[in-house]
Protein backbone atom coordinates (compact mmCIF):
# COMPACT_ATOMS: atom_id res chain seq x y z
CA UNK A 1 0.00 0.00 0.00
CA UNK A 2 1.67 3.19 -0.73
CA UNK A 3 0.05 6.96 -1.49
CA UNK A 4 0.23 8.70 -4.60
CA UNK A 5 0.11 12.67 -4.93
CA UNK A 6 -1.15 12.38 -8.44
CA UNK A 7 -4.56 10.99 -7.67
CA UNK A 8 -4.19 12.39 -3.89
CA UNK A 9 -5.37 8.63 -2.29
CA UNK A 10 -4.16 6.07 -1.13
CA UNK A 11 -3.64 2.78 -3.41
CA UNK A 12 -4.21 -0.80 -2.20
CA UNK A 13 -2.50 -3.19 -3.37
CA UNK A 14 -5.68 -5.13 -5.30
CA UNK A 15 -6.05 -1.70 -6.96
CA UNK A 16 -9.62 -1.25 -5.92
CA UNK A 17 -10.77 1.21 -2.88
CA UNK A 18 -12.52 -0.22 0.60
CA UNK A 19 -15.41 1.93 0.70
CA UNK A 20 -18.32 3.01 -1.49
CA UNK A 21 -17.92 6.73 -3.24
CA UNK A 22 -20.81 7.68 -2.28
CA UNK A 23 -20.68 6.89 1.27
CA UNK A 24 -16.82 7.54 2.38
CA UNK A 25 -16.97 7.00 6.06
CA UNK A 26 -18.34 3.55 6.06
CA UNK A 27 -16.46 0.60 4.91
CA UNK A 28 -17.86 -1.92 2.44
CA UNK A 29 -16.80 -4.58 0.10
CA UNK A 30 -13.99 -3.79 -1.98
CA UNK A 31 -14.85 -1.74 -5.09
CA UNK A 32 -15.17 -3.89 -8.04
CA UNK A 33 -13.99 -1.22 -10.51
CA UNK A 34 -10.27 -0.97 -10.79
CA UNK A 35 -7.86 1.52 -10.79
CA UNK A 36 -6.90 2.78 -14.46
CA UNK A 37 -3.63 1.52 -15.93
CA UNK A 38 -3.30 5.10 -17.91
CA UNK A 39 -3.06 8.60 -16.86
CA UNK A 40 -5.43 9.47 -19.43
CA UNK A 41 -8.31 7.60 -18.06
CA UNK A 42 -7.69 8.77 -14.34
CA UNK A 43 -10.58 11.80 -14.75
CA UNK A 44 -13.20 9.30 -16.97
CA UNK A 45 -12.35 6.65 -14.00
CA UNK A 46 -13.10 8.96 -11.14
CA UNK A 47 -16.35 10.22 -12.51
CA UNK A 48 -17.25 6.28 -12.98
CA UNK A 49 -16.93 6.04 -9.47
CA UNK A 50 -19.37 9.04 -8.76
CA UNK A 51 -21.98 7.72 -10.61
CA UNK A 52 -25.13 7.57 -9.13
CA UNK A 53 -26.81 4.34 -9.15
CA UNK A 54 -30.51 4.12 -10.22
CA UNK A 55 -32.67 5.62 -6.75
CA UNK A 56 -35.19 2.97 -8.03
CA UNK A 57 -33.21 0.41 -6.97
CA UNK A 58 -31.25 1.59 -4.63
CA UNK A 59 -34.43 3.30 -2.20
CA UNK A 60 -36.07 0.57 -0.53
CA UNK A 61 -40.18 0.51 0.20
CA UNK A 62 -42.48 1.81 -2.49
CA UNK A 63 -41.68 3.47 -5.38
CA UNK A 64 -43.94 6.38 -5.90
CA UNK A 65 -44.20 8.63 -9.31
CA UNK A 66 -43.84 12.64 -8.06
CA UNK A 67 -46.81 13.96 -7.04
CA UNK A 68 -47.92 11.17 -4.29
CA UNK A 69 -50.15 8.10 -4.59
CA UNK A 70 -53.04 8.66 -7.69
CA UNK A 71 -56.33 8.43 -5.52
CA UNK A 72 -58.84 8.03 -8.41
CA UNK A 73 -60.01 4.89 -8.48
CA UNK A 74 -62.76 5.53 -11.18
CA UNK A 75 -62.48 3.33 -14.66
CA UNK A 76 -60.65 5.35 -17.38
CA UNK A 77 -61.23 2.61 -20.28
CA UNK A 78 -63.09 -0.65 -20.37
CA UNK A 79 -62.09 -4.18 -19.01
CA UNK A 80 -63.54 -5.64 -21.49
CA UNK A 81 -61.52 -7.25 -24.67
CA UNK A 82 -64.01 -7.02 -26.90
CA UNK A 83 -62.88 -5.08 -30.04
CA UNK A 84 -66.32 -3.52 -31.19
CA UNK A 85 -66.45 -2.31 -27.73
CA UNK A 86 -62.96 -0.15 -27.71
CA UNK A 87 -64.40 0.79 -30.85
CA UNK A 88 -67.67 2.48 -29.48
CA UNK A 89 -65.60 3.97 -26.71
CA UNK A 90 -62.88 4.92 -29.34
CA UNK A 91 -66.26 6.99 -31.29
CA UNK A 92 -67.75 8.57 -28.16
CA UNK A 93 -64.34 9.72 -26.59
CA UNK A 94 -64.06 11.88 -29.72
CA UNK A 95 -67.62 13.53 -29.40
CA UNK A 96 -66.82 13.80 -26.17
CA UNK A 97 -64.21 16.09 -27.04
CA UNK A 98 -65.41 17.58 -29.80
CA UNK A 99 -69.34 18.57 -28.69
CA UNK A 100 -68.57 19.30 -24.94
CA UNK A 101 -72.42 17.18 -25.35
CA UNK A 102 -73.21 15.73 -21.21
CA UNK A 103 -75.30 12.88 -23.30
CA UNK A 104 -72.69 11.46 -25.01
CA UNK A 105 -70.23 12.17 -21.63
CA UNK A 106 -72.34 9.54 -19.87
CA UNK A 107 -72.71 7.59 -22.77
CA UNK A 108 -68.84 7.36 -22.91
CA UNK A 109 -68.83 6.75 -18.94
CA UNK A 110 -70.93 3.83 -19.03
CA UNK A 111 -69.22 2.25 -21.41
CA UNK A 112 -66.86 2.19 -19.33
CA UNK A 113 -68.62 -0.03 -16.89
CA UNK A 114 -68.89 -3.38 -15.78
CA UNK A 115 -71.48 -6.03 -16.22
CA UNK A 116 -72.92 -5.82 -12.96
CA UNK A 117 -73.63 -1.78 -13.38
CA UNK A 118 -74.88 -2.78 -16.73
CA UNK A 119 -78.31 -4.09 -16.08
CA UNK A 120 -80.43 -5.37 -18.57
CA UNK A 121 -83.91 -3.67 -19.45
CA UNK A 122 -86.76 -6.02 -20.37
CA UNK A 123 -89.37 -4.64 -23.11
CA UNK A 124 -91.71 -4.03 -20.88
CA UNK A 125 -90.04 -1.38 -18.28
CA UNK A 126 -88.91 0.07 -21.95
CA UNK A 127 -92.22 0.32 -23.31
CA UNK A 128 -93.63 1.91 -20.12
CA UNK A 129 -90.61 4.55 -19.35
CA UNK A 130 -91.47 5.02 -23.62
CA UNK A 131 -94.97 6.35 -22.75
CA UNK A 132 -95.80 9.33 -25.02
CA UNK A 133 -92.33 9.31 -26.39
CA UNK A 134 -92.52 7.35 -28.83
CA UNK A 135 -91.37 9.88 -31.54
CA UNK A 136 -87.73 9.47 -29.58
CA UNK A 137 -84.86 7.57 -29.68
CA UNK A 138 -84.37 4.65 -26.11
CA UNK A 139 -80.89 4.73 -25.40
CA UNK A 140 -79.96 1.64 -23.18
CA UNK A 141 -76.45 0.88 -22.56
CA UNK A 142 -76.67 -2.80 -21.87
CA UNK A 143 -79.30 -5.15 -23.39
CA UNK A 144 -82.53 -5.29 -23.76
CA UNK A 145 -84.74 -8.72 -23.05
CA UNK A 146 -88.15 -9.59 -24.07
CA UNK A 147 -91.15 -9.47 -21.09
CA UNK A 148 -93.80 -12.72 -22.37
CA UNK A 149 -96.19 -10.70 -20.55
CA UNK A 150 -96.45 -8.07 -22.50
CA UNK A 151 -98.52 -8.66 -26.17
CA UNK A 152 -98.76 -5.45 -27.76
CA UNK A 153 -95.60 -3.58 -28.04
CA UNK A 154 -95.52 -0.01 -30.05
CA UNK A 155 -93.16 1.51 -32.77
CA UNK A 156 -90.29 2.04 -30.88
CA UNK A 157 -86.70 3.22 -31.75
CA UNK A 158 -84.36 1.65 -29.61
CA UNK A 159 -80.33 2.03 -29.46
CA UNK A 160 -78.43 -0.75 -27.02
CA UNK A 161 -75.56 -2.20 -27.01
CA UNK A 162 -77.09 -5.88 -27.57
CA UNK A 163 -81.12 -7.03 -28.46
CA UNK A 164 -81.87 -10.79 -27.25
CA UNK A 165 -83.18 -12.06 -30.77
CA UNK A 166 -87.19 -12.21 -29.91
CA UNK A 167 -86.85 -8.62 -28.08
CA UNK A 168 -85.38 -7.74 -31.61
CA UNK A 169 -87.67 -9.40 -33.77
CA UNK A 170 -90.85 -7.63 -32.06
CA UNK A 171 -89.39 -4.75 -32.04
CA UNK A 172 -88.94 -4.79 -35.68
CA UNK A 173 -92.08 -6.46 -36.18
CA UNK A 174 -94.27 -4.08 -34.64
CA UNK A 175 -92.59 -1.06 -37.30
CA UNK A 176 -89.67 -0.07 -34.72
CA UNK A 177 -86.24 0.11 -35.23
CA UNK A 178 -82.81 -1.49 -32.96
CA UNK A 179 -79.76 0.82 -33.54
CA UNK A 180 -76.28 0.51 -32.67
CA UNK A 181 -74.47 3.36 -30.99
CA UNK A 182 -72.53 4.58 -33.98
CA UNK A 183 -75.69 4.78 -35.94
CA UNK A 184 -76.94 6.89 -33.09
CA UNK A 185 -73.79 8.89 -33.43
CA UNK A 186 -74.85 9.66 -37.10
CA UNK A 187 -78.53 10.13 -36.01
CA UNK A 188 -78.04 12.61 -33.04
CA UNK A 189 -74.50 13.55 -32.44
CA UNK A 190 -75.28 15.83 -29.69
CA UNK A 191 -78.04 13.50 -28.05
CA UNK A 192 -81.03 15.38 -29.31
CA UNK A 193 -84.29 13.78 -29.00
CA UNK A 194 -83.19 11.23 -27.04
CA UNK A 195 -84.50 9.20 -23.90
CA UNK A 196 -81.57 7.71 -21.52
CA UNK A 197 -82.57 4.85 -19.58
CA UNK A 198 -80.89 1.89 -17.56
CA UNK A 199 -82.10 -1.29 -16.39
CA UNK A 200 -82.65 -2.11 -12.71
CA UNK A 201 -79.50 -2.23 -10.72
CA UNK A 202 -80.54 -4.25 -7.47
CA UNK A 203 -82.74 -6.64 -9.11
CA UNK A 204 -79.77 -9.16 -8.72
CA UNK A 205 -80.39 -12.51 -6.53
CA UNK A 206 -77.55 -11.34 -5.02
CA UNK A 207 -78.72 -8.57 -3.63
CA UNK A 208 -81.52 -9.57 -1.84
CA UNK A 209 -78.63 -11.45 0.08
CA UNK A 210 -77.35 -7.69 1.29
CA UNK A 211 -77.97 -6.06 4.62
CA UNK A 212 -78.55 -6.71 8.05
CA UNK A 213 -77.86 -10.28 8.94
CA UNK A 214 -81.07 -12.35 8.56
CA UNK A 215 -82.89 -13.32 12.03
CA UNK A 216 -82.10 -9.84 13.59
CA UNK A 217 -85.01 -8.10 14.48
CA UNK A 218 -86.53 -5.80 11.47
CA UNK A 219 -83.93 -7.35 9.24
CA UNK A 220 -85.46 -8.50 5.95
CA UNK A 221 -82.49 -9.93 3.91
CA UNK A 222 -82.77 -12.94 1.94
CA UNK A 223 -80.51 -16.00 4.17
CA UNK A 224 -78.37 -18.61 2.51
CA UNK A 225 -80.19 -21.49 2.95
CA UNK A 226 -79.18 -25.21 2.20
CA UNK A 227 -82.91 -26.45 1.14
CA UNK A 228 -86.02 -24.38 1.79
CA UNK A 229 -87.65 -27.56 3.22
CA UNK A 230 -90.01 -28.22 6.32
CA UNK A 231 -86.96 -28.46 8.30
CA UNK A 232 -84.92 -25.45 7.31
CA UNK A 233 -84.88 -22.31 9.41
CA UNK A 234 -88.70 -22.39 10.78
CA UNK A 235 -88.09 -22.10 14.10
CA UNK A 236 -85.99 -18.93 16.02
CA UNK A 237 -86.72 -15.90 14.21
CA UNK A 238 -89.65 -17.08 12.44
CA UNK A 239 -92.24 -17.80 15.09
CA UNK A 240 -93.56 -16.31 18.32
CA UNK A 241 -93.69 -19.41 20.52
CA UNK A 242 -89.79 -19.62 19.38
CA UNK A 243 -88.39 -16.35 20.91
CA UNK A 244 -89.81 -13.62 18.49
CA UNK A 245 -90.68 -13.79 14.64
CA UNK A 246 -88.96 -11.18 12.33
Amino acid sequence: MDFSFERNFTIFPNKTLPFSPLRPFVLSAASPTPFPRSSSDHWQWYLQLLQIPNINQSLSGIDLVAGGKSKKTKRTAPKSDDIYLKLLVKLYRFLVRRTGSKFNAVILKRLFMSKVNKPPLSLSRLIQYMKSKEDKIAVVVGTVTDDIRVYEVPALKVTALRFTETARARIEKAGGECLTFDQLALRAPLGQNTVLLRGPKNAREAVKHFGPAPGVPHSHTKPYVRSNGRKFERARGRRNSKGFRV
